[in-house]
């Protein structure tokens, strides 16, 4: 069992809370039972397992025999250790360390009904995490981020996400540029979400294969998206309400986008 907290494992794990110690080793911590399961059901590349004796539940023999089964290394540790390792207040007592996966263009699929989505500068994490839960429940699994855009393994976006992190192919840190030019080679549409476009009901969206590109709220979309965008929509709004949630408003052009590929 671990108890010291200047234990390299320790450190090593403390070091993951920052984005830099993540991109320096390409790996990211999840935390809670429901969401290291979803991990190995996904086939994440989970390298370590950390749980706390004194935390543990009966409901999580399934889970620690799957990590047995897969000769995943599992390490205990006391309170104190648990406390410093995990971002949570009170955290559930097991914790794993996965590989962060390596995705390039390569690994995109295009075809007549993509709907590739391109995040534009959004920094709240909560925000994120949300959006990309929204996009899978969506059918949407393609996903850019651009420069300035919080990371996706950041411990609040992960938590957002519920698990659909696993399920996504996600390309990060992208120039508006290198995405302007890959959906250019691809022949892929871009339509933005814009408080000056055509409003989405009652407006025919352009066909798949498509790109929605989505804005951080205060600043909007880069120049150069909305400079070269096909189509700029926007949702209606009563009550003197001036803008959505940026994560709101991705879940109804997404939806609206679906409707019309899928029901019209």
């Amino acid at each position: 069992m671990l108890v010291s907290l200047q234990n390299e494992q320790v450190k090593q794990v403390v070091n993951l809370r920052r984005r830099k110690g993540r991109e320096e080793v390409r790996q990211f911590l999840v935390e809670g039972r429901r969401f290291v399961e979803e991990a190995l059901n996904q086939e994440a590349r989970v390298l370590r397992v950390f749980k706390c004796l004194k935390r543990e539940q009966p409901e999580w023999k399934p889970l620690l025999g799957k990590l047995k089964k897969k000769q995943i290394p599992i390490i205990e540790i006391d309170e104190r250790i648990l406390y410093k390792i995990s971002s949570t207040v009170e955290p559930q007592g097991v914790l794993a360390v996965v590989q962060q996966p390596s995705f390039t263009w390569a690994d995109f699929r295009i075809d007549s009904r993509t709907v590739l989505l391109i995040i534009d500068g959004v920094q709240d994490p909560g925000n994120l995490g949300t959006i990309l839960r929204t996009a899978l429940a969506a059918g949407v699994n393609q996903v850019c981020l651009s420069k300035g855009t919080v990371d996706v393994y950041n411990n609040k976006v992960l938590r957002s996400t519920m698990g659909a992190i696993f399920s996504l192919k996600i390309l990060s840190d992208l120039s508006a540029g290198e995405i302007v030019d890959y959906c250019s080679s691809r022949a892929l549409k871009l339509i933005t979400a814009d408080l000056q476009g055509e409003v989405i009901y009652g407006t025919e969206m352009l066909k798949p294969p498509l790109a929605l590109v989505v804005g951080n709220e205060a600043n909007g979309l880069s120049p150069l998206f909305r400079d070269l965008a096909q189509q700029h929509l926007k949702i209606p709004m009563d009550n003197n309400i001036e803008s959505l949630n940026v994560a709101m408003a991705t879940g109804i052009l997404l939806y609206e986008i679906v409707r019309q590929r899928d029901f019209s």
